[in-house]
């Protein structure tokens, strides 16, 4: 549907600002449906972004900074969410041998066990950005990063 069907608006001062529009509410729309299939588990997106930082590590562990730089949402806090998710036995925390002011964060086989089940949604999730072929979204992919370069 157009944005100007979604958010019930005419008129747009330029493409620009049409496109900023758009991006907002596509985002908030996004963040919606991930947030949805995030709830059963108790999780929250930031939370998610961090199990999946370790994943990808795993078994090397990950120092909080790196979490941090790796996150996409900059606003968060890491060690607030490493925190949560060490209380929900998804990950373990230790104090970085070769520096003892740094800590290490490590995903648990539960944490592992969690995004293993969350893939399976994740996918099915994913079907709705089936309205664009590989193509498409690896243009639209390519002009965001322009966007922000």
């Amino acid at each position: 549907m157009p944005i100007e069907q979604d958010i019930k608006q005419s008129k747009f001062r330029n493409a620009h600002h049409k496109l900023a529009l758009n991006l907002l509410y596509t985002a908030s729309w996004l963040s919606n449906g991930q947030a949805g299939l995030l709830k059963p588990y108790d999780l929250t997106m930031q939370q998610y972004n961090v199990l999946r930082i370790l994943r990808g590590q795993y078994p090397k562990p990950v120092r909080v900074n790196d979490i941090i730089e790796r996150m996409l949402d900059k606003m968060s806090n890491a060690s607030r969410l490493v925190d949560k998710l060490l209380a929900k036995n998804l990950v373990e925390r230790t104090t970085c041998p070769h520096d003892r002011r740094a800590v290490d964060v490590v995903i648990t086989q539960a944490g592992l066990d969690v995004l293993t089940e969350l893939d399976k949604h994740q996918n099915q999730w994913e079907v709705q950005l089936q309205n664009i072929n590989d193509q498409e979204a690896e243009t639209l992919s390519n002009l965001l990063d322009k966007m922000r370069g």
